[in-house]
């Protein structure tokens, strides 16, 4: 490793030349209580920004082990230091000089969930954070002053005030971590005591605006009804009460604007922890929820959707269902069945996005069209069996149709933004109206062994085994054979979806994911997958499961070419499902 000394030498004896000279920085630096790594310099000051790392032994960071060795602490302390890291940022942003990106100093900008990031990582030995430079020029030249003043003066002030536990508010990053671990105990008390979901009263849990996730000032703070309100003493915040709700299948109902969709939304991303200051610190949701919708016009591959459709005019096999353009009904359909295969206890869904055909079919319908002419069973008629028989539970918000009252388990009214329990009396009320007539054939779970056909990128199938792999640009030599997927070109579009070489997987209507690193994170996943593992004899579920688990014990880094960048986050395994069910290649 060289000393910072010989970086400082290098910087100088570049100046003033052309800018691709830059790269001859690319290496590992020693700055006293951290190293410094430049992965890779861009090619000129208008391109993306290069990208660096820096490491810090625990001995010399100084946070005390207890919050970084079980995994809720670890995840929310990197978290807190990756937002602290972005804060110092700010003052020091483009105050080097020059063209282009010049003096561009930028790490992943957080939202209000707290997500496992690349840009900040925690292992046994150290703190790694990951963050973007733009590399000074006058034009294309070097102006190696200026990169000077950024590593030697902005970024050690940056660093010394992020990641040293003695120059950090203690009682802020504390604050972050028992906030984690307390929304860990209510996540372990839900399965426990077999809930859906829990609202803490007080929450805040409409937005400022369609383009903001913060919170909404002066709204109307939950509480929850008597009859289901519950107090948790957590580990470190003590007593709260709030609502809880039961496994089952839960009904939301009420007016127009009166909140049902609001508390829908908050529950979705109740799957995870959000900061201290967002109104929803404990709207905690059984983490593998799954919101469905209709999604007119995506694939569906060899999915087993007879629960939901079958006898088919066109005598289309509904047991290995495959098309390029699915209807509503057939989306949501498979959506059903898909989220059963990632392991979903509960569904989450409004009406205002399904399918009607899908969901409900009134007694004169019935009537009209007969049950021999109608290929479609309602999830009306699906969800007590989904319930009691392959144990997903469902909260459904219902504006339109009264026949759910009769499957529902519990009923809320919202009432100007307040719950209500109305079960008893709307079930009182269900004496003095016929039920609708439930006439599903019998009930059965999906075994879940499908297996794709191999994708087209995938090392069985292009016949060159592994000649020729990890030469390309960017390869890393240390990585042999493994770094093929290096060849498939990724290029995201914010949240809604990305591409891998030409193929666009569309992931807009996957309402869970969070931030668009989730996505970045997703095409990073398929790539490898799409490579190594979619042979065509792999099922789904091993496919998914390889992946997952290839992350969960390696990290990113089977994943990346050359070096990690920042700008990952990583998603849930029901994401990584949605995500290989939407590939078309």
């Amino acid at each position: 490793m060289k000393s910072s000394n010989e970086l400082r030498i290098l910087l100088r004896s570049v100046d003033h030349k052309s800018y691709p000279a830059y790269k001859s920085l690319a290496g590992s630096y020693q700055f006293g209580n951290f190293i410094l790594s430049i992965d890779h310099v861009q090619g000129d000051p208008f391109a993306s920004p290069s990208s660096l790392h820096v490491e810090i032994l625990h001995k010399d960071a100084s946070f005390p082990p207890s919050y970084f060795e079980k995994a809720p602490a670890r995840v929310a302390l990197q978290d807190h230091l990756t937002r602290k890291f972005a804060s110092q940022f700010e003052d020091y942003n483009f105050k080097a000089k020059g063209s282009g990106k010049s003096g561009l100093l930028s790490i992943t900008r957080c939202g209000q969930e707290v997500l496992e990031r690349s840009a900040c990582q925690i292992t046994d030995q150290k703190i790694i954070a990951r963050f973007h430079v733009g590399f000074p020029a006058f034009g294309r030249t070097i102006n190696a002053g200026e990169l000077e003043k950024i590593l030697f003066d902005f970024l050690p002030r940056c660093v010394e005030n992020s990641f040293f536990y003695k120059k950090l508010e203690g009682k802020k990053v504390e604050q972050a971590i028992f906030l984690s671990e307390d929304q860990d105990f209510i996540r372990l008390y839900l399965r426990e005591h077999h809930l859906a979901a829990f609202v803490a009263n007080g929450s805040v849990l409409p937005r400022k605006s369609g383009v903001s996730d913060l919170p909404m000032k002066g709204s109307i703070p939950f509480s929850s009804p008597a009859s289901m309100e519950i107090s948790l003493t957590l580990p470190h915040k003590g007593a709260i009460t709030g609502m809880a709700v039961p496994e089952g299948i839960t009904l939301i109902v009420g007016g127009g604007y009166h909140g049902k969709s609001t508390l829908l939304e908050a529950l979705q991303m109740g799957v995870y922890n959000h900061i201290f200051g967002d109104g929803r610190e404990y709207v905690i949701t059984d983490s593998t929820a799954l919101k469905l919708r209709a999604e007119d016009g995506r694939s569906i591959r060899q999915v087993d959707i007879s629960l939901f459709i079958k006898d088919l005019p066109n005598k289309k096999d509904t047991g290995c269902f495959s098309t390029e353009d699915a209807s509503g009904s057939t989306s949501q359909a498979a959506g059903v069945i898909e989220g059963m295969e990632a392991g979903s206890r509960l569904f989450l869904i409004d009406e205002d996005t399904s399918a009607t055909n899908f969901m409900v079919r009134d007694e004169f319908m019935q009537q009209v069209i007969s049950r021999e002419k109608e290929p479609i069973t309602p999830f009306l008629e699906r969800a007590r069996d989904l319930y009691e028989k392959a144990g997903v539970s469902t909260i459904l918000v219902a504006g339109s149709s009264g026949a759910f009252f009769y499957i529902a388990d519990t009923i809320l009214q919202m009432d100007s933004y307040r719950p209500i329990d109305i079960t008893g009396r709307v079930k009182n009320l269900c004496k003095d109206h016929t039920a609708p007539r439930i006439q599903a054939p019998d009930f059965y779970v999906p075994d879940f062994n499908r297996a794709l056909p191999a994708s087209k990128r995938s090392g069985s199938r292009d016949g060159r085994g592994d000649r020729g792999y990890g030469r390309g640009r960017g390869a890393n030599p240390g990585r042999g054979t493994d770094s093929r997927h290096e060849h498939m070109k990724i290029k995201t579009f914010g949240r809604d979806s990305f591409s891998l070489d030409k193929e666009t997987v569309d992931l807009r209507y996957v309402e869970q994911l969070a931030d668009s690193e989730q996505l970045n994170a997703l095409a990073h996943l398929l790539r490898l997958g799409a490579e190594q593992v979619l042979d065509g004899k792999k099922t789904v579920r091993q496919a998914v499961t390889w992946i997952y688990d290839t992350l969960e014990k390696k990290g990113w880094d089977p994943f990346c070419s050359s070096y990690v960048p920042c700008g990952l986050a990583k998603p849930r395994i029901q994401e990584l499902y949605a995500c290989l069910n939407r590939y078309r290649g």
